[in-house]
């Protein structure tokens, strides 16, 4: 039963990124050639912040600030990187554009556009749970499970799992939307993305408190959920808006 557990525990993190990558990204080469090459830079991101921050460990055990100051210099740095992303693939945009109008192609739909920051963001979120969460789960196929005293009511390997989901989705997801915000010079939609970032970061700190993990967690989804819901709600609106400019042109 361990090795299902194993596997059990990876699904959870990984098998909503599987369905999307299977039923969406593989259609495309180069939406699969975008997740490859966003899911190096995002792993090479995380292994410099880890290179940079080895030189503090270990981290006190009482304090809080340091766990903070952790977080939030992880955080402006990656998001600092989305921006350097962003400015990657409008360049390539651009290009591309170049190329249609030389053969007479029409430029990228918005469909595409979106499907693109889609591809980018899956990267990053896969990134994150192979670093935080599959990289943790190899006892998970031993002969038994693991607690920790802060949070003894959920095995570990489950809580890393709910934990890797649950920025899986935010990292996708928040990519489309930071994509619209630089595209349209939508300020909500590019500071939606940091502050949620930020939240979510911060929340999990909630974790470290004795029985944490009954808040936090659900704290944690309740971001993951609001980041759906106002990606929805962008996507609905770009596409609903384009939809009425094409029919009237």
């Amino acid at each position: 039963m361990t090795v299902s557990a194993g596997i059990g525990y990876a699904l959870v993190a990984l098998g909503p990124s599987l369905s999307i990558f299977i039923s969406v990204i593989s259609k495309k080469p180069f939406l699969i050639l975008t997740v490859l090459s966003s899911t190096l830079l995002w792993l090479i991101s995380l292994i410099v912040l880890s290179g940079i921050w080895r030189g503090f460990l270990p981290l006190s055990t009482t304090a809080w600030w340091p766990y903070a100051i952790l977080i939030l210099s992880s955080i402006a740095f990656q998001e600092g990187l989305r921006l350097f992303f962003w400015k990657i693939y409008k360049r390539l945009e651009d290009i591309l554009d170049a190329f249609a109008d030389r053969v007479s192609k029409p430029h990228l739909f918005l469909t595409d556009k979106m499907l693109i920051a889609l591809a980018g963001g899956l990267g990053h979120g896969v990134a994150h749970a192979v670093f935080f969460c599959i990289s943790l789960l190899t006892p998970a196929f031993g002969p038994a499970t693991y607690f920790v005293d802060r949070c003894s009511q959920v095995p570990f390997f489950l809580l890393s799992a709910l934990i890797g989901l649950a920025f899986v989705t935010i990292h996708t997801f928040s990519m489309v939307i930071a994509f619209n915000g630089y595209a349209e010079g939508n300020k909500v939609d590019q500071y939606f993305v940091p502050i949620v970032h930020f939240v979510a970061g911060a929340v999990t700190m909630v974790n470290l408190a004795p029985g944490g993990c009954t808040v936090g967690i659900p704290l944690l989804y309740f971001v993951t959920f609001l980041t759906l819901i106002h990606c929805g709600r962008m996507a609905w609106r770009r596409l609903t808006e384009n939809s009425i400019r094409l029919s009237n042109s």
